[in-house]
């Protein structure tokens, strides 16, 4: 007999222990700050943190291996050749290679050494991402694989269509983004789409609006910008202006031009409450669940690739890009589009936050790297940028080519920028506000 039968509602002890359980150590980690050692944070970035203050030579090693096999994978793997795009990931990825080692063994030209180029990429963000994200993969197998996304998925199903004229099973798609990664939802996205259960402009949507980096790279960006002590201000801040911008944006060309046919529309019809079709379906998804050992060694495997993709490319592309922007003019050129926005709301440092948001579209971290030392202010609406973009010529713009989703440069360059400038006039007056949590 099934845990769960959404006909009768019966209900298996079992099933209900690893809803609540599992579910609620995920929720811990990534979101209840606690305090050890006098440093209050997420139990997440405590494990990181430790592991960088006790181990760090042996990061550094596990680091610089990574960004080898990363480097090598798609050689191995063939997907090289699988498109003009993969191609030229490929060769940054070997880039990022060369300038890793370079920057593990201290050996090259004096200006690629300053403090703000190399070593700032290989220590702050190459060595913390590559613990995090496959450290952050064990503990999402508590966070999605045990019916909280699908809980979440049900409940939130009466806003999804009027807000971002999406089926409620979108929902999963925002929530896995936010949680788990912008791979893994676009993989969602992409499935629904192919079966027909999505429309052109909701999969064009969804890829846009929803496929966020996951809360672990917001913990690095957070901790680049020295936001960790308003962690849960940032992160809730991020989430709902991302998903507010997201609403305005599918009113707009392009994503609301496109077609929006689908074989197969979605049907809401419950048998019992809504509350309580949400923990039946969540109970089922627990139920069925594959062991907490095999979830948690196959999100470690997942991790583990996304962390060969990211690692080189933080390194080839985060270096073009922090190239770029400290001795050239282009971003500067780019970021005069955004500073009227940020001039209306009334920013400290309008060109800072115009300069820094414009080179998001390189590579997502970019944006905090520049206004590390710039005020709160500016830091925060910087952070809630560089997430909120959601699209980014390192990972994310490739990612959605390589899917069925019919969505071209040109489109999301559009998209991209209508989402920076919404997101500096939005996220603009919730920073002056969130400065009041560190006076």
């Amino acid at each position: 007999m099934n845990a769960t039968d959404s006909k009768s509602g019966v209900v298996s002890p079992l099933s209900l222990l690893k809803l609540i359980a599992y579910s609620c150590i995920g929720i811990f980690v990534f979101f209840i700050p606690i305090s050890i050692g006098g440093k209050e944070t997420i139990p997440l970035d405590h494990i990181v943190s430790w592991l960088r203050n006790d181990y760090g030579q042996m990061a550094e090693v596990y680091a610089i291996l990574v960004v080898l096999a990363g480097g090598a994978y798609p050689f191995i793997s063939g997907n090289w050749r699988t498109s003009k795009t993969q191609t030229v990931l490929s060769i940054f990825k070997v880039l990022g290679v060369v300038t890793a080692v370079m920057a593990f063994f201290s050996v090259g030209p004096a200006f690629l050494f300053e403090k703000d180029m190399l070593p700032f990429l290989f220590s702050k963000l190459v060595v913390p991402v590559g613990l995090i994200v496959p450290i952050g993969a064990v503990f999402l197998a508590f966070l999605i694989g045990y019916g909280l996304l699908e809980f979440a998925g049900v409940l939130l199903q009466p806003i999804m269509k009027p807000l971002f004229k999406t089926p409620g099973k979108s929902a999963i798609d925002a929530v896995a983004s936010f949680v788990g990664s912008y791979s893994i939802g676009l993989l969602i996205t992409n499935r629904v789409y192919k079966s027909g259960q999505y429309s052109a402009k909701e999969a064009a949507i969804i890829a846009t609006g929803f496929s966020t980096v996951s809360a672990t790279f917001m913990v690095i960006v957070a901790k680049t910008l020295g936001l960790m002590d308003v962690w849960n201000v940032f992160f809730w801040a991020t989430l709902l202006i991302t998903f507010v911008v997201t609403a305005i944006t599918v009113r707009l060309f392009p994503l609301s031009k496109m077609d929006d046919t689908a074989e197969s529309r979605e049907v809401e019809k419950f048998q019992h409450s809504r509350f309580k079709q949400a923990a039946l379906e969540g109970l089922e998804v627990a139920s069925n669940a594959n062991p907490l050992a095999r979830n948690i060694l196959q999100n470690i495997k997942e991790g583990m690739l996304m962390a060969m993709s990211i690692l080189p490319s933080i390194m080839s592309v985060g270096l073009c890009g922090l190239l770029l922007a400290k001795y050239t003019p282009v971003f500067e050129w780019i970021g005069y589009l955004f500073y009227p926005f940020a001039w209306i709301a009334q920013l400290p440092d309008p060109m800072m936050v115009a300069t820094a948001s414009a080179t998001g579209l390189a590579e997502m971290f970019l944006p905090a790297l520049i206004a590390a030392k710039s005020v709160f202010v500016v830091k925060f609406v910087v952070g809630v940028v560089s997430i909120s973009s959601i699209l980014f010529f390192s990972a994310s713009i490739p990612c959605i080519l390589s899917t069925e989703i019919p969505l071209n440069i040109k489109q999301m360059l559009i998209v991209w920028y209508q989402r920076v400038a919404l997101t500096i006039l939005i996220a603009s007056p919730v920073a002056f506000w969130a400065e009041q949590f560190i006076k």
